[in-house]
């Protein structure tokens, strides 16, 4: 962090975690050198939930983590629960923080008769009683619009690259898993004073896959670095893989923000083929997960207390942006 730590500040803060990802939310607290609220939150054998808040909070400046990630809509409940069970309480501000927005796929009407379930979800935490909303690269930018409350959007391609430009690789290229990824992988490249190969892909269908059909840009005998916002199966980055083998690549890294590994994800990625598998902690994954692919995680914990920080001391976030 730039600038030294307010602790006067903290008096009326209080960061409170939900049942998505509490070691996230401790990490949090440690880097903002500040205890965890005490709170509850279970489900009943009726599969209702219920939320306690141990600590007072009238008045305060309340911080609730809480990724929405599997299982999503047990998440969400408990998210919702959390916001409105703080502002009963008469907390004075409550900010949902949520490292990894769900349902962010679902971002337009593509198909006839489909909903916006981003914008629906956007209106549930606006009705649950949130005042404000912090989260890291949302799926697509629109989604910003979707509410109403002020919103402050975090970035982890900054991380992503510093990590691989500590590496040294001699000829690194990075790789769009598609079209529309490319302002991502651009932004790291960027960074990394490399060029920049996008993957044509085609979806098909609704059923998580995608055919990976050639590679718009120069790859052979470099250091491909594959980023992507979010990996659900691997199916995309298992085709790329394939397709950077087949032009050459000399190595193959991956790097992605949310590492949501799902389905056949853990199967299709473990393997010595990738030289090592590069994610943040926006959503949990077991340490042991994996057993042949070397593996790094880029804790993005310090980065959100920076912004509560901020947000709470009334600072700018985007200057964590420069």
């Amino acid at each position: 962090m730039n600038e030294p730590l307010n602790f006067a500040g903290f008096r009326e803060m209080a960061v409170f975690s939900g049942n998505a990802h509490r070691a996230f939310a401790e990490a949090v607290c440690k880097h903002l050198e500040m205890p965890l609220g005490r709170n509850e939150v279970f489900e009943f054998s009726n599969g209702n939930i219920f939320v306690r808040f141990l600590d007072n909070i009238r008045e305060r400046d309340v911080f609730l983590i809480q990724p929405i990630a599997p299982p999503v809509n047990t998440r969400l409940m408990e998210l919702f629960i959390m916001i409105d069970a703080a502002k009963r309480a008469s907390a004075g501000r409550v900010t949902a923080v949520i490292p990894y927005f769900a349902y962010g796929r679902s971002d337009k009407k593509d198909q006839p008769r489909v909903p916006i379930t981003a914008r629906l979800v956007a209106n549930f935490i606006e009705v649950a009683g949130a005042d404000r909303v912090l989260t890291m690269d949302l799926h697509a930018g629109q989604i910003q619009g979707f509410f109403n409350i002020p919103l402050d959007e975090l970035h982890a391609q900054p991380h992503i690259a510093e990590y691989f430009r500590s590496l040294n690789l001699p000829r690194p290229v990075i790789v769009a898993t598609d079209v529309g990824g490319a302002k991502g992988a651009r932004d790291v490249a960027e960074r990394l004073g490399a060029e920049l190969a996008i993957v044509d892909k085609r979806r098909t269908s609704n059923d998580e896959q995608a055919e990976a059909m050639t590679i718009i840009g120069e790859v052979e005998d470099r250091d491909a670095i594959i980023v992507d916002d979010e990996i659900l199966t691997g199916g995309t980055v298992a085709s790329a893989l394939e397709l950077l083998r087949m032009n050459r690549a000399r190595s193959v890294y991956v790097g992605t923000i949310h590492p949501l590994f799902a389905g056949a994800a853990f199967d299709r990625l473990d393997t010595t083929d990738i030289s090592e598998l590069v994610f943040t902690d926006t959503v949990p994954v077991a340490a042991d997960a994996f057993q042949h692919v070397q593996t790094h995680v880029l804790s993005v914990a310090p980065y959100f207390g920076d912004a509560m920080h901020r947000i709470h001391t009334g600072g700018s976030v985007g200057e964590l942006f420069r």
